[in-house]
Formats: C-alpha cells, structure tokens, sequence
C-alpha cells in the first residue's frame, strides 16, 4: 500500500526560481501562523496555478508551495482590534485562499495596501483556473448532450435506413408480382376462350398480398391508438389510482407491523408482568392502558391479507367489498378512542412506580421499538381512520364516475367520515364528563352532582368567601382583611346546574365548605350588593371595593343562606356574574316555557324541541354534530348566519358554550348590527323567536294562528307597543319617595308563606283582574322610618308581619299591576265578574317569584297551573304569551349583558353601536308591562356601558415600564434575590399577556406580513419572550470567571423553579429556552461545574415544558393549577395555526363552519381565564428596571461572539 508520494526536489526548486524570476505576481505578505496567534512575513511569487513563498526575496528555496486550482479567494473583514493596536490595524488589508481539498486549512494572508490586495486577490482567482473549470465542466456536459443526440440520430438514422431498405424490397417484389400479373393478363386476353379459374395459384397471392396489405395498415392503426391511450389523462388517473393502492397497501403493512410491536413488545410481555409474585402493574392497568389494541391487530391483519390477496390479481383490481367488510368492524376504534387520554393518565400514573418505569424502558430499548415510546405507538391506532378517508379521498379523485367501483367506494368513504365524526363528539363529550369527575376526584368528601352527566363545566377560579354572622350581615373589620384573604380564600367550580366551593388542603386536596354545593335553580345573583350604610362605608375606601358579589340561596327544605364572594379583579367579577346569571336564567327560562305550555297534555317542552325536526335533523343550511349541549339539543357543525342567529334567540334553550362561542365569532361571519338588529326584532314581536311548527303545537286558536300567520295583532300582548306608562293611582298609604317591593307569597311555591291565590282573570282590555286574595306589600321608605312602619302594620296582622292582610270583597277597588322605574304600584279598578282564572297575573307571579324567590321546579310549575283548568283556551293562550313576552325580553337583556359585560370593546370601539343599545334599553325600560327584574336588569346593562371603568387597581407594563426608566441607575444582577427577581418577572409576564385581546386570535394575523399592525399584542408579548431570554443569556455570558458563571445560571434556575411555583409557565420556558441555546449550550467547562441538584432541577423543569405531544405535560399542569397562571402563548398559537389551516370558515355551499368557531372559542375561553385573575404583587422599580433595561442585553451574533471568546473552540 502506498503511504507517500515523491517530489523532484530539483524540479520544485528550478520551478520556484522561475516564478520568482518571471511569476505571474510577486511581492512581500504576511501569512497567518498554523496555531493562528501570530503573522509571518513571506515573499510570495505566483507561477500559473502554483503559488510558492520564501522566507524572504533573497531567499533560493522556497519555503512552501501552495497548488491553487479549484481554490476560492475573497476579502475578507479585518478582525476588532484591541485598543492599543486600533491604530496599527486600520492600515491592514485580509483577503482568505480557500481550497477545496479535503482537510487542508485555508490560507490567511494580509497586505498594506487596498490596491496590492485587491490585484493579489483577482491573480489568485485567475490562477485558480476556477472559470475554466466551469466553463470546462460546461461544455463537457453539452458535449454529452451532443454525444446522446448524435448517437439517438444515429439510432433514428438507422431504423429509417432499414425501413426504407425494407420497403424497396418490398416494392421490388411487387414489382415482379405485377409484371407477373400483367404477362398473364396478356395471355388470357390473347386466349379469351380459356375462362379464368378461382382456384388459380396466382389470384392467391394476389389475395395473400392484400390480406398483408390490410393486417399491416390495422396493426398501424391500432398502434396509434394505443401509444394515444397511454398518453391519455384517463390512463394517466387509472396509473395514479393503482400507485394509490400500492402506497395504501405499503401504509397498511407498516400499521400491522406497529400494532405487532406494540401487541408482542409490550401488551403481551406486561400481561405476564401483570402476573408475576411482585407484579409491577395490574392486570386492570394493563386493560386500561392498552383497551382493544390486540383486536385491532386481528382486525388489520385480516385486512392486510386481502389487500395482498387483491394486489396479487392485478390489473384486475377491486377494493370495494374489502371496505365493506371493513366497516362494520371499525366501531372498535370508539372504544379505543373514546378512551385513548385516559389509557395515557394511566400509564403516566405508572410510570411513577420505578420497577414498571425500568421494565417499560428494557422494553422501548428493543431493537423493534426503534427508539419509540410505548405512548407513540398507542397513538397509532389514533391516526388510521383519518388516514382511511384521505386514502379513499385520493382514490375517488383518479377513479371515473364510471367505474364499477365508484359508488361503493363513495359509500365506504361518508361511512368513515360519519366514523368520524362520532369518534370526534365522543371524545369532546367524554373529555366534559373526564373533566367532571376529575374535579370529583379532588375533592375529599366526594360530590354526588358530579356524577350527573348532564352537567357542563363552566369556569373554575380562586375567589374569597366573605364570612356572614349569625345575623346575616357581614363580619365586621375583616372585609379586605390580609388575614381573610388568607382563610377566606376559595376554589369555586361553576357548573350549568350547580356552583361548587371548596377550601384547598396542604396535600392539594379540596374540601367543599358548609353549604358549598349551591343549586342554581334555588339562586338569585346580586352583582351590587346592597347593604347598609354602615357596611357600605366599610366596604369604601378597601381594595374590595366593587369586586363582591351576592349569592341569595333559598333552597326547599334548608334555611335560606346568602354567599358573599370578592373577586381579585372587575373583568373577572364580570366574568363569573355574567356566567353565573347566564347558568341561572337559563335554569328559569326552561322552566317558564314548560309551565306555560304544560296545560295541553299532549304537548310538553322537551315534547315540542323532539319534534322540531329543524333541531337535528341537516338541511340545506345546517348541518348538526352527533353530540348534545348542555341543552340536550345537537350541536351545530355548519350554519347559515341566518340559522345561528335564529339559534341565538330560540326562547326554548340557549347553552351558554353556544353563546361565548357567537360572540367570540360572530365577527368573521356576520357585524354587530346585524346581531343587534335580530335582538330588537326579537324583543318587539317576540311570537317570532319559536318556529312556527313548534307553536302550531300550542296555539290552536284562530286568535294565535293569526299572529303566526302575520295579520295584524288585535291584542297588546301580540306584539309591543312603546308609550311613556299609563297614569299611576297611588294609595294613600304610598308616598312618591318611598320604593315598594312585591311579595307574592304562594304557598305552594314558597312552602308555606302566607299568600293564599284565589282568583285572577284577564279582562278584555288585556290588563289583568284579580278576585280576593291575600297579597303581602313591603314597603321601605328612603326618609322616614316610621312611615314604613306604619304602612306594615296597616296592611299586615299584628301577629306577624309577613302575614297578609285579606283584601276586600268583590265590590271593592283592586289594585292593578304597573312598573314604572323600579316601582310596583297599585291602581284601583272594579271587577267585572266572578269567575277567578290564572292567566296573565299567574306568570307574573311565577316570574316575580323566579326572580325573588328563587326559580320553581316542574313540579312546582305544574301545581301553579291545576289552578286554570276549565278556563277558556284564549285565557290560556294568552298566559303562554305573556311567558314568550317575558322569556323573550329574558333572552334579549341576557345576550346583552353577556354582551357588554365580557365583550366591551365591541362598544368602546364602535360608539355608534354603544349608542344604538343605549337608546334600545332606554325604549325597554318605557315598556310598561316590564318587570321590576327586567327594569333593574336594563338599568345595570345602561349604567355599565355608560360609567367610567375605574380599571383594577394593578399598574399597567406601560406604567411600570415608565417608572422603571425613571431610575437612574440600573442595580446589577447579584444585588437581587431570586425570590423577587421570579415575582417581578412573573408580574411582567401577567401583565403583557393579560392585555391581548381574544380579536387578535382569529385568522392567523401573527403569521401574516401585516402582523404588526393585526396582531400587535401577541407581537409585543413575542418580543417580550425573546428580550427575557436574551437578558439571561447576556447576564451568564458577560462573566470571564467561570465560577460567576455557575454561580448566575444556578440563581437562574432558581427564580426559573419559583415561577414554577407561581404557575407562571412563560417564564420557565424564557429561562430553559435560553440555557438550551448555543451559546450557552456548548459551555462545556461552566457546565461540568453546575451542581447534580441544580441540573436535575433543569431536567424537571425541561421536561414540564417540552414540546414533545404537543406539550402535553404543559398541558397538564395547567389543568390542574389554580389561577393566576401565566401561560405559554406558544402552545395557544400552535393550536389556533392548526384549526385554523386544517379547517376553512365557510363550507363549499357557504355555510359557517361553527365547528371551528367553536374550537377557537374554547381556546380564547381558556386564555380569557388566566388574563383575568391577576397576581397579587408589588411592583419593584428596582428589580423592574434590571429585567426591562436592554442596554447591555446582546443579540444572537454577539452572544455566540462572547461565548468563543469565554470558552474557544478545541481542534479536535
């Protein structure tokens, strides 16, 4: 083997003389040093393509030679002086010779002289020969080119030759042939008498010839038509449909080898773990983390084996009747789908036992597994019926319309997609039921209504309980207390049907307080609490101020209790009253409506939506889901707007998910004013808001059918009319200044208050009638006690004063039913007959009732209605408008205060629509039938939209950014503890998040060239992210002493683990994002002297925040942490970027696709809920100023720079 080469020493040496005689280039440089330290001068001469340097120009040998064929030379900048040689380095010039060789280190020369250098520079690249390689390197391709050109010529040339030889044989044969034919046609003609015979041998191959003739031009024919066919787009579809097949059945063989693995490598080998004297996992364990993965394989198996069966039989290949022998049997993946997040909690929960995490790990390390997880190949069977459609999908594209296969493999391909589908809603509503009963599972003492799978979640946060004396009235000197923000703290859960309020344990525990499962139904929300003026002057002046909230509960069979709850800021007390109060009157509207309609017993509510066939089955614009809402009625997947704003106003149900998600949306497919515009309409002629087919059901009358059919209304209960109210006859026991609150006490509703309802009728005026009864009047007057006194004890006994007092006889005056701002008056009129009905007046009880005694049960409701049976079905009929009037006016000022409570930027932004509702609440409010709730309702929807937001009382990141500028010097970093510098950071971090709005999560904005101006929130908290990361990259980086080093990336991932502690989730990845990079990374020397505890800490913390299933363990935790929580906006993005690509916003027949929307909405709701709780610190100018101040933060190129200078690179 030969290990050198041999020069001619005398043959170098004449050559360096030559070229230092007559070279190309010679002259005097310096060239850099092998340890590339110092700078040698040489002289160079430069001979064609060698360039030799001596030690100097009297120098007879050369030093070296350099071969620069194929090398590149370029200038190259002058490296940063230090300060003492600034002034000798300016004069210097650097250009670089790079070989392309392998191994051989580039030349590093310099002159004194920009014009040497330049002219060195282009003689070197000349010598390189670089351009005639090029062109050399060219031209021999074309000479290929030319050589396969000629040589196809000559191919061509040849055939043609052939052919052309071939034919002139051909047509010399002929020739003889008919010179042959023509003697014999001579000889016939001469001897006519001599009759030509058929069986001549000559008039064969006469016909021989043409036979040849014909076959020949046939066979051209049909060559033709084939070489057209192949070139065909319908030969080119079948050859893309069969390589389809080939890759699906490629596809399907690498999924039965991944359910081999997973079945051989895991399933089977725990199973016998499973039963082994110190099983390391159950058997229980192993069914729920692997569920029917070994079905499945049979399955697939089956499958594959008629696959290759069919493939075998090529070109004849059908597929159909495989998938129909395939979709019955799919149904299994439900079951492994519906269940696939609770086999992966299961298998986390086991891995925390060493022996199956050491077991589990033995077997991922087999050569099978491929480094693989036992989580990936669970996910597996995730991905196939997806995977199925998209094949069949891609299939049908290249199969005709023709084809035998068509309509099967269409009918195979919706039946997979339905599969789909139902697998989705299956998840989603088994991921509300999970949620449920993981809530359950934290508390100690167990909460039956959990388990009730009607129930939805709502929303979850930390609250405080104000603690109420015996009396009811709030415990004096605590209110804002630091001490009751300690004990009073709470974990409040809100459910469709129940709100739930638990204490947190040392362990993580929950513990539901004394009377901590409050029914909704039992509820009456009051967002101002009103209290007396001493308790109002306590509230004044305290951080509590204007964040409490009442819960009045007056359930059944227990003493009536009231739930004073303190928020930690306005928006997220207007978020838990606006869903609180959405839960409640969603609660009474059903009830109401199913009272009003209960008298026909054929007919009931739940009746009516069941056959409302428009609720679930598709039509032309809409599409529904196979999954219920909190309603019981199908969720919509594809909507005209038209149909989702008739959902909106459907006085029969309304579930609050549909609600956030139209007024997160509602922008991307409709405006405001289109939304404001179906609200009024709703309001003036409420009878619209039900579809007629379901009112068909109710009103049978020709009076209603007319108001269905769209005549004009005769009554003024069939639409509204709006006039200042009719003129008040005030009692002499009533007084301007005083405010009277109604108490219609029944006793069947109340359970035993005295107000016993004898008689109520509807006169023909439409104003309501009443027989004798006894009504309870309470009067509260704002000046002067003793009058209010009085007035009790007139009208109520003297043994109790909640005892009525029994009202006159029919002759006598009887006070009609008005409101008018805030005001229930009596007015005197004389009855007209004696027949007592509950009509008109009963709802008004029943609603006065639902909004001051807490909401009737259906069983209540039925009682209230014995009372009208054997009345005219008008009466009737009319009572259930006065319910659709009311359930109506219900629904409009709920949509609005849901409206303007949790979206009010849509006002803020849009002054005419402000404006617009203003002057519409102000026209409701004039409406004389409204109810004292009603009114109140209105009045609070105008006085928020119209006040002033004081704000929270938490500094904004541009105040404290401004206070921290004001500093005058920055601290460094050492002067900070870790503690103050996590709190500091963590207050950052909440505050630049808390303030994106949920508008700039639509429509991937971030990724768009425009972002700055469509998304410039979610690209200050971007920047934000990456000015921290740097900030701790610079910190680390700008110490020579490796001890600092170490010292600075432990305290980091100190103040990286108290954010942990503090939920904030950002800011635990700003920290290990920014240890993860390069130029911290590749530290060796500082890394070896981080401690083992401080490294395992960055393991944890790197593994909480990973990536990896798409931060799966991120996920996690932020499930399960209380708020304030500041998380990953990252995660979010991800998120919204993949519904939003994978899905569009309108179908191909233009329908929204709510199914998104609905996606995105849960998302933003999920934001929404960490933006509103803030953190309750401080903030530090100091610390603040240190973390904001980018003075002395470097870029990426300058940290990477630092980092070769702290630690250069070794030659390996």
């Amino acid at each position: 083997m030969q290990k050198g080469i041999r020069l001619n020493d005398g043959h170098i040496t004449y050559l360096a003389l030559l070229a230092k005689k007559d070279g190309t280039r010679r002259g005097c440089l310096s060239k850099k040093s092998s340890d590339n330290t110092k700078w040698h001068s040489k002289w160079f001469a430069l001979l064609q393509n060698m360039l030799f340097y001596f030690e100097n120009d009297s120098s007879s040998r050369p030093s070296g030679l350099y071969l620069l064929e194929g090398c590149a030379c370029d200038r190259a900048p002058s490296p940063k002086p230090s300060l003492s040689a600034k002034e000798c380095l300016e004069k210097q010039y650097y250009f670089t010779v790079t070989f392309n060789h392998d191994n051989q280190k580039a030349l590093e020369l310099r002159t004194e002289d920009v014009k040497d250098c330049d002219e060195w520079v282009a003689a070197i690249t000349q010598a390189s020969y670089r351009n005639l390689a090029t062109e050399h390197e060219t031209l021999m391709q074309k000479y290929l080119h030319l050589l396969q050109i000629v040589e196809t010529e000559k191919t061509v040339a040849k055939q043609l030759r052939q052919q052309i030889e071939d034919g002139e044989i051909e047509i010399e044969r002929l020739k003889s042939e008919i010179a042959a034919l023509l003697k014999d046609n001579i000889k016939i003609q001469s001897n006519p008498e001599v009759p030509p015979s058929e069986d001549d041998t000559e008039i064969k191959k006469i016909k021989k010839v043409q036979s040849f003739l014909r076959g020949w031009i046939c066979r051209r024919k049909w060559k033709t038509i084939i070489q057209d066919y192949i070139r065909s787009p319908h030969a080119e579809s079948m050859r893309k449909r069969n390589q389809v097949v080939f890759s699906m059945l490629e596809a399907e063989a690498e999924y039965v080898q991944q359910l081999h693995i997973l079945v051989n490598n895991f399933l089977r080998p725990l199973r016998m773990a499973a039963s082994s004297k110190k099983p390391p996992i159950t058997h229980d364990d192993v069914s729920s983390i692997f569920l029917n993965s070994e079905t499945i394989m049979f399955l697939h198996q089956i499958f594959y084996q008629g696959l290759k069966a069919r493939i075998a039989s090529w070109p004849t290949l059908v597929l159909a009747d495989l998938f129909d022998i395939l979709l019955p049997m799919l149904n299994i993946y439900q079951e492994f789908v519906r269940n696939h997040q609770y086999s992966l909690q299961i298998l986390a929960h086991c891995k925390q036992n060493r022996d199956f995490d050491k077991l589990l790990k033995q077997y991922e390390a087999k050569p099978d597994c491929e480094e693989r997880t036992l989580e990936t190949f669970l996910t597996y069977p995730m991905f196939q019926i997806p995977r199925y459609i998209l094949t069949l999908h891609e299939l049908l594209a290249h199969t005709p319309h023709e084809h035998v296969e068509r309509n099967s493999l269409d009918y195979a391909k919706s039946k997979l997609e339905e599969l789909s589908r139902i697998m989705h809603d299956e998840v989603s509503e088994t991921e509300n039921i999970r949620k449920n009963l993981a809530i359950e599972r934290m508390i100690v003492e167990g909460c039956e209504v959990l388990l009730d799978t009607s129930q939805t979640f709502v929303r979850q946060g930390s609250l405080i309980q104000v603690p109420m004396s015996e009396k009811g009235k709030i415990t004096r000197g605590r209110l804002g207390s630091l001490s009751l923000k300690k004990e009073g703290e709470r974990q409040c859960f809100l459910f469709t049907k129940h709100l739930i309020i638990c204490t947190r344990g040392s362990g993580g525990k929950l513990h539901i307080t004394k009377n901590g499962v409050v029914s909704l139904i039992d509820c009456t929300l009051m967002e101002e609490p009103e209290g007396t003026d001493d308790e109002s002057k306590e509230r004044s002046g305290q951080d509590t101020e204007h964040l409490d909230f009442k819960v009045m509960v007056e359930p059944k069979d227990v003493q009536p209790f009231t739930v004073i709850l303190v928020a930690s800021s306005r928006q997220e007390k207007s978020a838990w009253t606006s869903d609180i109060s959405q839960c409640i009157d969603n609660i009474r509207c059903n009830g109401l409506m199913m009272n009003a309609f209960e008298e026909n017993s054929k007919v009931t509510v739940p009746q009516m939506i069941k056959s409302d066939t428009s609720l679930y089955c598709d039509d032309v614009d809409i599409r529904f889901s196979k999954m219920m809402n909190s309603c019981k009625v199908l969720q919509i997947r594809y909507a005209s707007v038209e149909r989702l704003l008739e959902r909106l106003t459907d006085l029969r149900f309304l579930s609050i998910d549909f609600l956030n998600t139209f007024l997160h949306s509602y922008r991307v497919f409709t405006s405001a004013a289109v939304v404001l515009d179906k609200l009024i309409t709703i309001y003036k002629k409420p009878i619209s808001a039900i579809p007629a087919r379901s009112l068909e059901l109710f009103f049978a009358s020709s009076q209603n059918n007319k108001l269905l059919y769209g005549e004009p209304p005769t009554s003024p209960r069939a639409s509204r009319k709006f006039s200042s109210p009719p003129p008040l006859s005030i009692t002499k026991t009533s007084s301007p200044n005083r405010r009277r609150k109604l108490s219609l006490n029944i006793p069947i509703i109340t359970g035993g208050k005295a107000l016993d309802l004898a008689a109520l009728s509807c006169s023909p005026n439409g104003y309501a009638s009443m027989s004798p009864f006894n009504l309870s009047v309470r009067e509260e007057c704002d000046e002067d006690p003793s009058q209010s006194d009085e007035a009790e004890a007139e009208m109520s006994s003297p043994k109790s004063p909640s005892t009525p007092k029994n009202v006159k006889s029919k002759n006598s005056e009887f006070s009609l039913f008005n409101f008018n701002n805030g005001m229930v008056v009596s007015s005197c009129r004389e009855l007209e007959n004696n027949r007592s009905a509950l009509s008109a007046a009963s709802a008004f009880a029943i609603a006065t009732a639902g909004a001051n005694e807490g909401t009737p049960t259906k069983e209540k409701y039925r009682r209230m209605s014995l009372a009208s049976t054997g009345f005219p079905t008008d009466q009737r009929n009319g009572d259930k408008e006065f319910v659709i009037r009311r359930a109506a006016t219900n629904r409009v000022l709920n949509v609005l205060r849901h409206w303007v409570s949790k979206h009010s930027q849509d006002f803020e932004l849009n002054s005419e629509l402000k404006m617009r509702v203003i002057g519409f609440l102000e026209e409701v409010m004039h409406d004389p039938e409204l109810l004292t709730q009603e009114r109140k309702a209105a009045a609070n929807i105008i006085r928020t939209l119209t006040q002033e937001d004081p704000g929270d009382s938490q500094a904004t990141i541009e105040e404290i950014t401004k206070m921290a500028m004001e500093e005058s010097k920055t601290e460094p970093f050492e002067n900070h503890s870790a503690l103050e510098i996590a709190e500091q950071l963590t207050l950052l971090d909440h505050l630049v998040f808390k303030v994106i709005p949920y508008e700039e999560f639509f429509g991937q904005g971030w990724m768009k060239n425009d972002k700055n101006e469509r998304t410039p929130y979610i690209i200050k908290t971007t920047k934000h992210f990456n000015d921290i990361s740097n900030r701790i990259a610079s910190e680390i980086l700008q110490w020579d002493d490796v001890n600092m080093r170490v010292a600075v990336i432990e305290k980091w991932v100190a103040v990286a683990d108290i954010c942990r502690c503090l939920h904030n989730y950002n800011a635990v990845l700003e920290i290990t994002s920014s240890l993860n990079r390069s130029s911290i990374f590749r530290l060796k020397k500082t890394w070896l002297k981080v401690s083992k505890q401080t490294k395992t800490v960055i393991d944890k913390l790197q593994k909480l925040v990973s990536s990896e299933g798409r931060f799966k363990n991120l996920r996690e935790a932020l499930k399960n942490c209380d708020p304030p929580c500041v998380p990953y906006l990252g995660m979010y993005l991800t998120d919204l970027a993949f519904i939003e690509e994978g899905t569009p916003n309108y179908t191909e027949d233009n329908l929204v696709n709510f199914s998104k929307m609905r996606m995105i909405s849960h998302i933003i709701r999920e934001i929404r809920q960490f933006q509103q709780t803030a953190y309750k610190i401080d903030s530090q100018t100091k610390v603040a100023k240190y973390l904001l101040d980018n003075s002395t933060v470097l870029d990426e190129e300058s940290l990477y720079e630092a980092s070769l200078r702290i630690e250069p690179k070794t030659s390996s």
